[in-house]
C-alpha cells in the first residue's frame, strides 16, 4: 500500500503540523455552538446563523485567495493562516473574561476560520506536490486522510469530556494553541521555495480563474460536480438526523455521540486501503467504484427507528459511508494534483473549497427548511435519493475519468 514509505523530513514536518491542527480542530468541534447556547442563551435561529454564516460568508471572503496564493510562497501563507486562526479563537475567552462576548463575534470568528482554512488548503496542495515524488502523492494524501479520521474518532469525545469538566472555553483554547504549534511545524520545514513572478498585472477576472480551469476540463468538471454535491448532500442530512434521533426518537446523548464517533474507525481502514485499491483497480476505476458505493449508504438513514436497532442502523450506514469516502478522498485529491499544473493548483483548490462550503451551507439550509415543512425523515429520504443520482457524473462517459494524466498532456497543460 505504500502507507509506510518515508517521504522526507520536510513532508514529515508538514504532516505533523497538519496532525496537530486537525486534532485541535476536532477537540474544539462544536464549541462555538456550545458557547452560543450555554453562555449567550442563543436560540435555534442564532445557532443556525452561526453555522451557515461561517461557511457561506467565509467562502465568499476567500474568493480572492486562489489567485493571490498562486503567486506567493506557500509556507508563509500557511503560517499566516494558522496565526490568524490563533488570534481569532484566542479572542473569545478574552472577550468572555471582560464580559463583552457577543454572537456577532462568534460569527466573525467562524468566518475568519473558514477563509483561513481555504487559504491554507490552497497553499498546502501545491506544496505537497513539490515535496514528494508524483508516485508518492497517493501515499502522502492517504496519510492526511488517515490523520483526519483519527482526529475525528478521538477529538469530539475528548472535547466533550473537557467541556463537561472545564466548560467550552478550554476546548477553544486547545484549538487556538494547536494553530500555534502548526505554524511552528510549518516553519520548521525550512525551504528555499521560490516565489513565482506574475507575468501580467492582476485583473479582476483572475478571481474566476479556478472555476475556468475546472470547467475547461471535461474530466475535472465532472469530478468537481460530483464531490461538491456529495459533500453538500451528506452534510445537509446531519442536522436533520440529529433532530430525528435526539428529538422524535429520544436517543440519549451518549448513544448519539457513539453512533458517529465509533464508525469513524472506518476512515482509518479506508485511507490505508486506498493504495491497495488503486493498485488493484487502477486510479479511475477506484474513483468510479468508491464514488458509486458511497452514494448508496445514506438512504439507509431514512429507516432509522428507536432503540438499539435504530442505533445499529446508523452505525452501519455511517461505517460503510466513511470507509468508501476515505478511499475515494485521497484518490481524487491525488488525481487532481496530477492533472493540474502546480502553477494553477492553488486557484483550483480554492475554487473547489469555496464551492463546497457554499453548497454545504445552501443544502443544509434547504434540508432544514424541508424538514420543518414536512418531517425530518422526509428530508433524509430526499437527500438520500438525490445522492443516488450523483454517480451519474462519474458513470456517464466514465472514460473521461479513466484517462490518466500522463496520457493527456495536451489537455492538462492547455487549459486556463
Amino acid at each position: 500500500m505504500g502507507i509506510r514509505r518515508a517521504l522526507g523530513r520536510q513532508f514529515e514536518c508538514l504532516w505533523a503540523a497538519y496532525a496537530v491542527s486537525t486534532f485541535g480542530t476536532w477537540i474544539g468541534f462544536g464549541a462555538l455552538s456550545v458557547v452560543a447556547i450555554t453562555v449567550l442563551d442563543a436560540g435555534p435561529a442564532e445557532v443556525a446563523a452561526l453555522s451557515a454564516a461561517g461557511l457561506a460568508v467565509g467562502a465568499v471572503v476567500a474568493v480572492p485567495v486562489g489567485p493571490w496564493v498562486e503567486f506567493r510562497r506557500k509556507r508563509p501563507v500557511m503560517i499566516a493562516a494558522d496565526l490568524i486562526r490563533l488570534c481569532a479563537f484566542a479572542s473569545l475567552p478574552i472577550a468572555y473574561a471582560f464580559g463583552v462576548l457577543t454572537i456577532g463575534q462568534l460569527i466573525a470568528v467562524s468566518v475568519v476560520a473558514t477563509a483561513s482554512r481555504i487559504a491554507s488548503d490552497a497553499a498546502s496542495g501545491p506544496l505537497v506536490k513539490t515535496l514528494v515524488h508524483r508516485d508518492d502523492l497517493l501515499t502522502a494524501n492517504s496519510r492526511f486522510e488517515s490523520t483526519r479520521w483519527s482526529a475525528t474518532v478521538v477529538g469530539p469525545t475528548l472535547g466533550g469530556a473537557l467541556i463537561g469538566l472545564f466548560g467550552p472555553f478550554v476546548t477553544i483554547c486547545v484549538d487556538a494553541m494547536s494553530y500555534l504549534l502548526s505554524a511552528l511545524g510549518v516553519a520548521a520545514m525550512g525551504s528555499s521555495e521560490p516565489q513565482r513572478k506574475r507575468a501580467t498585472p492582476a485583473r479582476l477576472t483572475d478571481l474566476a480563474d479556478g472555476w475556468r480551469i475546472i470547467v475547461g476540463q471535461r474530466t475535472l468538471r465532472r469530478l468537481f460536480a460530483n464531490t461538491v454535491l456529495v459533500n453538500g448532500l451528506i452534510m445537509a442530512g446531519e442536522p436533520v438526523l440529529a433532530v430525528l434521533m435526539l428529538g422524535q426518537l429520544s436517543f440519549p446523548m451518549w448513544q448519539y455521540g457513539l453512533a458517529f464517533s465509533l464508525p469513524c474507525v472506518g476512515g482509518l481502514i479506508g485511507s490505508r486501503l486506498a493504495g491497495a485499491v488503486v493498485h488493484r483497480l487502477g486510479q479511475s476505476r477506484a474513483l468510479l467504484v468508491t464514488g458509486v458505493l458511497r452514494a448508496w449508504w445514506p438512504i439507509g438513514l431514512a429507516v432509522v427507528g428507536p432503540g438499539l436497532g435504530g442505533l445499529a442502523v446508523v452505525m452501519v450506514v455511517e461505517l460503510g459511508l466513511i470507509v468508501c469516502c476515505s478511499v475515494f478522498n485521497p484518490v481524487y485529491v491525488t488525481y487532481r494534483q496530477q492533472l493540474i499544473e502546480t502553477e494553477q493548483l492553488s486557484r483550483v483548490i480554492a475554487a473547489w473549497s469555496i464551492s463546497t462550503s457554499l453548497c454545504i451551507a445552501a443544502l443544509t439550509a434547504a434540508g432544514g427548511l424541508l424538514a420543518t415543512i414536512t418531517t425530518p425523515r422526509t428530508a433524509l429520504v430526499v437527500a438520500g435519493v438525490a445522492l443516488l443520482a450523483t454517480p451519474a457524473l462519474l458513470i456517464r462517459r466514465s472514460a473521461d475519468v479513466a484517462v490518466s494524466p500522463e496520457a493527456r498532456p495536451a489537455e492538462a497543460s492547455g487549459v486556463h
